[in-house]
C-alpha cells in the first residue's frame, strides 16, 4: 500500500449556481481512486476578498487522505476547474469555481506552481471557518470578512 497524505482543499464559487459547482466538484474529486475517506464541512457565504465588485462566494473545505503526489493533485484540481469553465482575467475576480490546495499532509514547499501549505490560508475566515469543521486548528480566526454558514450542506 502507498503512502497516504492527508490533505485539506478549499472550493468556492461565485459565478452561476455556486452550490451544484461545488457539488459537482466534490463528486469529481471524490470519484478519484486515489481519494480515500472524503469528509466535506458545511458550506458558507461569504464576502469577496481583494476584487469587490462581485457576487459573493459559496466557499466549503474538504478533507482526504491521497496516495497522490503533491504536483499531482495540484493538476487534478487544476483540471477540475478548467473543465468547469475557470477563467483567470481579474486577480480575485469572480469565478465559476476556486480550489485551493490547503495542506498536503506535513509538507511545506515553494515552487513557481505550488506552494504548501497555502500562503494566505491563515488570513481568510472563509478558509478558516469551514476548515475547523474537518481538522483541529489552532489558528485565531480572523473577522474583517462575514461568513454566514448555510443549513443545508452536502
Amino acid at each position: 500500500m502507498e503512502d497516504k497524505a492527508f490533505c485539506i482543499l478549499s472550493l468556492g464559487s461565485n459565478l452561476g449556481d455556486r452550490k451544484k459547482t461545488i457539488e459537482d466538484a466534490i463528486a469529481v474529486i471524490r470519484e478519484n481512486e486515489q481519494i480515500y475517506d472524503l469528509k466535506c464541512a458545511s458550506f458558507y457565504e461569504t464576502e469577496p476578498v481583494g476584487y469587490l465588485d462581485q457576487p459573493w462566494f459559496l466557499n466549503t473545505c474538504v478533507s482526504f487522505d491521497t496516495t497522490m503526489a503533491p504536483l499531482e493533485l495540484f493538476d487534478f484540481v487544476q483540471g477540475i476547474e478548467k473543465d468547469f469553465h475557470r477563467e483567470r482575467t481579474i486577480r480575485w475576480g469572480p469565478r465559476t469555481l476556486d480550489i485551493d490546495i490547503i495542506t498536503y499532509g506535513d509538507i511545506t514547499m515553494d515552487t513557481k506552481r505550488l506552494t504548501l501549505p497555502h500562503p494566505r490560508y491563515r488570513e481568510r475566515a472563509f478558509v478558516l471557518v469551514p476548515m475547523s469543521e474537518l481538522t483541529d486548528i489552532d489558528v485565531p480566526i480572523p473577522g474583517k470578512r462575514a461568513v454566514r454558514r448555510l443549513d443545508d450542506g452536502i
